[in-house]
């Protein structure tokens, strides 16, 4: 695991692009929000096999909105495996080391909209059972999720709607 490199960039694009089902959607979101204020390089991960990137995990800023402040949280997404080293646990370990930079930076909380059996395996719970709110997109309670990086801290800090930057409209 290491952060990704500016020479990196093509080899990402392309695996987002296989790894999503040949369409280049997420790979031109990262584009997007390596060019906006929420991107933090030492957070946008790749994962190598053999000098080839084969795992890739963009953690970005975000802000949790309540009537009165703003508070910076970080998003996960996109994620993405090159189908081939799918299912051997690259994915689990992009985000292990994500959340531990993360925690390292002083943030408090990860969010993301993903698949809602297998984040939860990693400590992602619903969002909304929380206290948080999305409404920038019309997503389940199941696949809005939420992980504590300091425990204990979502009952007595903040509340209120995680807003997507610009870069993920």
């Amino acid at each position: 695991m290491r952060s990704e490199q500016l020479n990196d960039y093509g080899e990402v694009f392309k695996l987002n692009y296989l790894a999503f089902g040949n369409r280049d959607d997420e790979s031109k979101l990262i584009e997007s929000i390596r060019l906006s204020d929420g991107f933090i390089p030492e957070l946008s991960l790749v994962a190598e096999e053999n000098d080839q990137i084969v795992g890739h995990a963009l953690f970005s800023k975000a802000e949790i909105v309540d009537q009165e402040h703003c508070h910076e949280v970080i998003v996960l997404g996109p994620i993405a495996v090159l189908p081939s080293n799918q299912k051997t646990g690259i994915g689990g370990k992009l985000i292990q080391e994500g959340l531990k930079r993360c925690e390292a930076l002083g943030y408090e909380f990860v969010f993301l909209i993903g698949h809602p059996t297998y984040y939860p395996k990693f400590g992602f719970k619903p969002a909304r059972n929380c206290g948080f709110e999305i409404k920038q997109f019309d997503v389940p309670d199941d696949v809005f999720m939420v992980f504590e990086l300091t425990e204990g801290k979502i009952k007595i800090t903040i509340k209120g709607e995680l807003k997507y930057p610009k870069s993920f409209l």
